[in-house]
């Protein structure tokens, strides 16, 4: 009998192996990836005291604080996304001037930490939200041009693979922003696939809009509905530097992901000092796991 409990023992762990299949290695192996969309504010010197010197310490501490893997900023202009490199040391980044496709006018970058996800295509994907999607253009009844950013990147940890797209809509025209709507479904459809994918930006829409409509009626979900632990934070993400109570303002700043992607949780992030936010947006975070 001695020698038959030993025996037993090494079965039993033969067989409990064996159970472990490579799907469920591989989900172990996922690990978590965090994803914020932050409209930072262009550097408006009319913002005082919120001038960007003033605030670009808080905007990129903030950042480290929650070590995204991926950050779409919005707003940001050639000398802020400096700006931001110089103190996000880790992080490097991908995008165009929307102005003239170079440095010119506001961005739609993407940064990524090049320590959990390497870059493998789009590095020079930048696309305008118009009839012209390869040169910088404006159309229907847009204010001004507008672009999306995206990249394809492997994560290192597992080698999966995900699509990640950051745009900002216009705050005018309302036949433009379908259109944008529209116009980034069908680039996804084609760019990526089934395969994982994260949408997000300012799209300056709410959630009873066509433009939204339109992103949700397709592949794409609103990570807000779809994340396991119930939504942190609260309802709106534009609102102005001032903290007010009771607060004002919508939800116009928003994550989506396909279902390839399964999102662990989701924040509306109110970080504040002396009574002003880091910029007149917050930034939305979520954590999510390719599946």
């Amino acid at each position: 009998m001695k020698t038959l409990f030993p025996l037993f023992l090494i079965l039993t762990s033969v067989i409990a192996m064996a159970a472990i299949t490579p799907e469920v290695q591989a989900q172990s192996q996922q690990e978590p990836l965090g994803v914020m969309t932050y409209n930072i504010r262009y550097d408006n010197p009319d913002d005082a005291p919120n001038t960007w010197d003033n605030r670009k310490d808080r905007v990129t501490n903030l950042v480290k604080f929650y070590e995204p893997a991926f950050l779409g900023t919005q707003e940001a202009l050639f000398h802020q996304l400096e700006d931001i490199d110089r103190a996000l040391t880790d992080y490097r980044w991908i995008g165009k001037g929307r102005k003239d496709g170079k440095k010119g006018g506001e961005f739609s970058a993407i940064f990524y930490d090049p320590r959990k996800v390497e870059l493998v295509a789009g590095s020079d994907s930048t696309i305008w939200l118009s009839k012209t999607p390869g040169q910088p253009s404006k159309d229907w009844d847009a204010a001004l041009p507008r672009v999306v950013t995206w990249g394809e990147f492997e994560v290192k940890s597992s080698g999966d693979r995900v699509f990640v797209f950051n745009t900002h809509f216009d705050h005018v025209g309302e036949r433009a922003r379908a259109e944008s709507a529209q116009i980034i479904i069908d680039t996804i459809e084609k760019i990526a696939g089934d395969r994982p994918v994260v949408l997000m930006g300012d799209f300056n829409i709410v959630d009873e809009s066509k433009p939204y409509q339109i992103l949700t009626s397709s592949s794409m979900a609103d990570a807000i509905h779809t994340s396991e632990l119930p939504h942190v934070g609260p309802a709106f993400t534009g609102g102005g530097f001032e903290v007010q109570i009771p607060s004002q303002g919508r939800r116009i700043d928003y994550i989506f992901t396909n279902n390839a992607v399964e999102v662990l949780k989701h924040a509306t992030i109110t970080s504040f000092r002396e009574g002003y936010y880091p910029s007149d947006h917050l930034p939305v975070f979520a954590e999510i796991r390719l599946k």
